[in-house]
């Protein structure tokens, strides 16, 4: 035990200290700190619990107490941020905060068809002309040259172009070039002016040699001759009957005349079969196993079929072919089933189970 006077000693100090302002200020800083330590403890598991349990609300469905009818967010709402991927708008819904993703014009254009990043420069498609467009407007608009558009469509620097009206655009700079009889990828280099590699790579041709008659190719930075007006074939017309429905009757279109001088086909399902359109000989079959809507330039999974008139036909959006390069078909013979399935393998460029019919060399018989 301490002697008492010690204790005395030290009470006096005590007291002298108490006179000081000094001391005073910060035992009262201690004091006001413990206070809020122990109460701040509760508030805070409160807070929480209840944020975590209007995040639960947001996900399982916000009530209507709370919630506008509308779950999109408001500009003039400010959200709150509950983290850097989400958003709680109205403490009721949940939005994504993603961060700024620069897109080109062409990269968006195609995003809007349903194309991924990784296949919006291998498809040439149809655009529909906007009021006010221009061919240079337009050529900006998709990254290519003005040239480009007027080849790939037969027309002139001095041609109009009206609201509505289709125009056919290239995804790169350069001709389309329609493979006739006798044709090497080496001779088509050289008279257009393109690189025999370039033009291997962007049309997924598996060597210089798999080319064929009716192929449609894209030849990068391509330049026409002068003495060339157009690489397109000249369409005649066929015998009544030549042709058959290559689908099961009723022959029903779901798409008229469109890209490169084809119909549509469908019953809406997928599996159904088709049928050669005439007596013929396979030039070709294409298959693959990629999801992309790029595939082959759109058309998915493909067969080609040379006829005895050189005309040629082609079946795209297969699901399953019965016929192998070389095979001699027979007019209705059953050569392949209907695919096109989105997201499916070989579906191309599809909305949905369809056969894309394509006539070169010839006018398309179903043509309306």
């Amino acid at each position: 035990m301490f002697p008492k006077f010690k204790i005395r000693k030290y009470s006096q100090k005590i007291k002298e200290s108490l006179k000081d302002p000094l001391y005073r200020l910060g035992a009262a800083s201690v004091v006001l700190f413990l206070i809020l330590v122990l109460f701040s403890i509760p508030v805070l598991k409160s807070v929480e619990k209840k944020e975590f349990s209007l995040l639960l609300t947001a996900i399982a469905g916000a009530s209507p107490d709370n919630c506008s009818q509308s779950s999109f967010l408001d500009p003039a709402q400010k959200p709150i941020s509950e983290s850097p991927e989400l958003l709680l708008v109205q403490n009721c819904s949940i939005q994504a905060a993603s961060p700024p993703v620069m897109f080109t014009s062409q990269i968006l254009a195609a995003l809007t068809e349903g194309y991924e990043p990784e296949d919006v420069n291998k498809v040439i498609f149809e655009y529909i002309v906007e009021q006010g467009d221009t061919f240079s407007t337009i050529a900006e608009k998709f990254n290519i040259s003005v040239n480009t558009i007027l080849l790939a469509n037969n027309l002139t620097k001095s041609s109009s172009i009206k609201n509505g009206q289709k125009l056919v655009i290239l995804p790169v700079t350069g001709i389309i070039y329609y493979v006739k009889s006798g044709d090497t990828l080496s001779s088509i280099a050289i008279k257009y002016k393109g690189k025999i590699d370039e033009i291997t790579a962007f049309n997924e041709l598996s060597s210089a040699g798999d080319i064929y008659l009716g192929d449609t190719l894209i030849i990068p930075n391509g330049v026409i001759p002068v003495a060339i007006k157009s690489t397109a074939p000249v369409l005649a017309p066929l015998v009544a009957g030549y042709f058959i429905c290559p689908i099961s009757s009723p022959c029903r279109i779901t798409q008229g005349l469109h890209f490169y001088n084809a119909i549509d086909f469908s019953h809406g399902r997928c599996g159904d079969s088709i049928f050669a359109a005439a007596a013929g000989k396979v030039l070709n079959v294409k298959l693959t196993s990629s999801t992309l809507r790029s595939a082959f330039g759109g058309a998915g999974n493909t067969i080609s079929i040379l006829h005895s008139n050189g005309v040629v036909t082609s079946y795209g959006h297969i699901k399953q072919s019965f016929v192998s390069p070389g095979d001699q078909v027979t007019k209705g013979q059953i050569i392949a089933l209907m695919g096109g399935s989105p997201g499916t393998p070989g579906a191309g460029k599809s909305t949905g189970c369809h056969l894309h019919f394509g006539v070169s060399g010839a006018i398309n018989p179903f043509a309306r």
